[in-house]
């Protein structure tokens, strides 16, 4: 049973009722879901998959197609010395199919790219030459490597340019999917439970899938990366290796960006890594940020050199606290973290960077979902010593001519206000509006776990989410 991925799953279906081929590409981080959704909504029509080898060279990589080609009926395989005799045997083979779309799937494409291959250009001969002038070929290629995918095929300015006719870029599941998948695995957690193992584990179906009903979510953390042989616990290496062909320069950036909360200039990244490298660099962000492990935004006010990078990857980010550079082991490890300050520091944290991942589901609660709308942070530094900065991570600046000015609370129960804390929320609607230059309204709103407890300041705040609205389909 596929959880989500209803309209992903739609438009695969359609595919097979358009009158003429059909190339198209689905991408996304490693663990995402890829095959299993293509394999599961096309079950009875797959006519030929085969799957690249990781670290396999050319003489490999041919001999296991023609293996995929024997597994899928070929009686016979021609001798195969490149690329273009691999996809030229396909072709002979698929014509000796029966009438009707056949479905051509080839997964973890990127890994078969070999040095000096011509594997792309084989492949734009097979779908130019080929495929493209037939009416019955639906060919689905896929992989974890998603900058490969993007630079070689989604903006391939070759014989491939344009060749897409469908592309599906899967993001990590929702709270609402996760709490879809939790109800049929009869996980039995609330939806406290599933948002604190979210902040672990973000929205990556292969992670949940470890989860056991047996035990509670802190447990099965435990179980996946504190116990020795845990199989998540080696996941970060495993997980940029697979996505990018020489991952050491984008760990490095994702560990700067790691150090710093509200995120990093470009020029602050390359003084922190050393990588002055020009255009590969904003390469390299963009493809971060395609993977959606990190987030670039402006500052309110500020120009397009100033654009901030932000670390969001809630796994990345829960392996940096407690797992890089750290020998933790023990059963009980994260059992017993959760009721440590250490734990209520991080978890303020991730909750923060779970709000920004459901930034749509916040605009149906506020009733904004059909108003153009920016998502910006703020920060006032004083010239003046006996003044106080001042820092908003969110602001949602509507085109209906009002800013929500966001405060976002994590708390084990209702979230109570102070006296003290009020007065800051004052100071910080009153020094944004004197220094943003901004002529919109500004309306207080604060995200908290479970909502305020009533006060003499609760009512302060005109506009209250909790976690629930984030839940939201």
């Amino acid at each position: 049973m596929i959880i989500g991925r209803q309209n992903q799953q739609q438009l695969l279906l359609s595919l097979l009722e358009m009158e003429d081929s059909q190339f198209v590409a689905v991408y996304g981080r490693r663990r995402i879901g890829k095959t299993y959704l293509v394999r599961e909504t096309y079950s009875t029509h797959i006519a030929f998959q085969h799957t690249g080898l990781q670290n396999v060279d050319k003489k490999g990589q041919l001999k296991e197609f023609g293996r995929s080609l024997l597994n899928a009926g070929m009686a016979e395989v021609p001798r195969i010395s490149d690329w273009f005799d691999a996809f030229f045997a396909l072709g002979q083979f698929l014509q000796s199919r029966p009438e009707g779309k056949k479905v051509v799937f080839i997964d973890e494409l990127p890994w078969m790219d070999t040095p000096k291959s011509n594997l792309v250009a084989a492949l734009d001969h097979f779908w130019n030459g080929w495929a493209s002038a037939r009416k019955d070929i639906v060919l689905v290629i896929c992989g974890s490597a998603t900058s490969w995918i993007i630079s070689k095929i989604v903006k391939n300015y070759g014989g491939l340019h344009n060749r897409l006719t469908r592309q599906i870029y899967l993001e990590p599941f929702t709270l609402h999917e996760c709490e879809q998948f939790a109800a049929a695995n009869n996980l039995g957690m609330s939806r406290r439970n599933i948002l604190e193992t979210y902040m672990v584990l973000g929205g990556i179906p292969y992670y949940w899938q470890f989860m056991q009903k047996e035990y509670s979510p802190a447990q099965n953390i435990d179980r996946l990366f504190f116990e020795k042989t845990g199989p998540l616990r080696g996941e970060f290496t495993a997980l940029y290796a697979s996505l990018f062909r020489n991952p050491q320069s984008y760990i490095d950036v994702i560990t700067a960006l790691g150090t710093k909360k509200a995120g990093m200039t470009r020029s602050e990244i390359i003084d922190a890594t050393g990588l002055n490298i020009g255009g590969k660099l904003t390469t390299m962000l963009e493809e971060l940020e395609e993977c959606d492990f990190i987030r670039s935004f402006y500052a309110l006010g500020k120009q397009k050199k100033d654009i901030i990078y932000q670390l969001t990857d809630n796994f990345t980010l829960f392996y940096f606290k407690f797992l890089a550079e750290k020998r933790v082991s023990g059963a009980n490890y994260w059992s017993q973290m959760i009721v440590k300050p250490q734990y209520n520091t991080w978890s303020g944290l991730a909750f923060e960077r779970v709000c920004f991942q459901h930034i749509e589901q916040i605009r149906r609660a506020l009733g904004i979902s059909g108003i153009i709308s920016n998502i910006y942070s703020w920060q006032y530094r004083p010239k003046e010593s006996n003044e106080s900065g001042v820092q908003i991570d969110m602001l949602i600046d509507r085109d209906d001519q009002v800013i929500n000015l966001c405060e976002i609370k994590f708390a084990q129960g209702e979230y109570e206000l102070t006296e003290s804390y009020d007065k800051a929320l004052r100071n910080k609607l009153a020094t944004f509006v004197a220094h943003s230059g901004t002529r919109k309204g500004v309306s207080l709103l604060i995200i908290t776990s479970f909502g305020l407890k009533r006060n003499q300041w609760a009512n302060n705040i005109p506009i209250q989410l909790t976690m629930d609205d984030l839940f939201a389909f």
